[in-house]
């Protein structure tokens, strides 16, 4: 092997590290900004005595204590029914991301590959973190919705980066 191929394939190792690089932190950009101004709801904190009645299940529960489980379950069901609309709002919010990354990315297609192919690599990472948020929302419909667009837009990136000729993006 020739010193010149040797450099050629350190430089396309790099440009591929350097991609996959930049597609983890588009992704994580994306998440922890959602994260950082749009907040997820506090979890109830477990009252002592709750917490006691869980590590001792074989013995009674006084009155204090039954009522104190019943108010802690109440809250712990109302947190539920939160996390989940707020599952679904970050799911729709990352896909948003996604997209707008996947514009971005084809924008600069012909003028930066390097550049472009990393932020693709994010937008679709970023589209499978909005994918799971979206199992979480325990939403049937909503769930095959999210799926239905990441198919559609997957189906889209495969068909511009991969299918279209290079005469066509010019």
């Amino acid at each position: 092997m020739t010193k010149k191929e040797s450099i050629l394939k350190t430089n396309v190792f790099m440009k591929l590290v350097y991609t996959v690089f930049l597609a983890l932190l588009v992704a994580l950009f994306w998440g922890m900004g959602i994260a950082a101004f749009y907040p997820a709801p506090e979890a109830p904190e477990t009252p002592a005595i709750v917490e006691q009645s869980y590590k001792n299940p074989g013995e009674s529960l006084s009155p204090a204590e039954k009522t104190a489980q019943v108010a802690f379950e109440k809250e712990q069901k109302e947190y539920n029914e939160k996390m989940k609309t707020y599952s679904r709002n970050v799911s729709i919010i990352a896909l948003g991301f996604a997209v707008l990354t996947l514009v971005v990315s084809l924008l600069f297609s012909n003028k930066i590959p390097v550049l472009a192919d990393g932020l693709l690599l994010g937008s679709v990472f970023t589209l499978a973190y909005s994918i799971i948020r979206g199992f979480e929302s325990e939403d049937a419909k909503f769930r095959f919705v999210i799926v239905t667009v990441g198919l559609l837009i997957t189906v889209f990136i495969g068909y511009w980066k991969f299918i279209k000729t290079p005469k066509e993006l010019e």
